[in-house]
């Protein structure tokens, strides 16, 4: 078992190891209330990624993560996952002007 620090990298070998099988992996989440702890797992019987965290705020990024599973497995593993994870309509929003009070 393997944990991994980094949420990026978590997510991207998760991802690339479910589009290699798609039939046998499967996303585990365990959160432990009395520690505040959450893990995700992801394994193929084969190789096995863990992700431990206290972080209340990652609580969106696992969210978004089983959007990401969602949608692989009901449009299939080769499927664009840019629509789900948000990175390209994130760039292409121009920045907002004015923020500040109008005066």
């Amino acid at each position: 078992m393997v944990y991994i620090e980094s949420w990026d990298e978590f997510v991207d070998r998760s991802v690339h190891l479910f589009r290699a099988d798609p039939d046998s992996t499967r996303y585990v989440m365990k959160y432990r209330h009395c520690d505040g702890k959450l893990v995700l797992k992801v394994t193929d019987n084969r190789e096995c990624l863990k992700f431990k965290t206290d972080q209340a705020q990652d609580a969106k990024k696992m969210e978004k993560l089983n959007n990401i599973f969602f949608t692989l497995m009901a449009r299939g593993p080769e499927v664009d996952i840019s629509e789900v994870t948000g990175k390209e309509a994130m760039e292409a929003q121009p920045a907002k002007k004015g923020r500040g009070r109008k005066q």
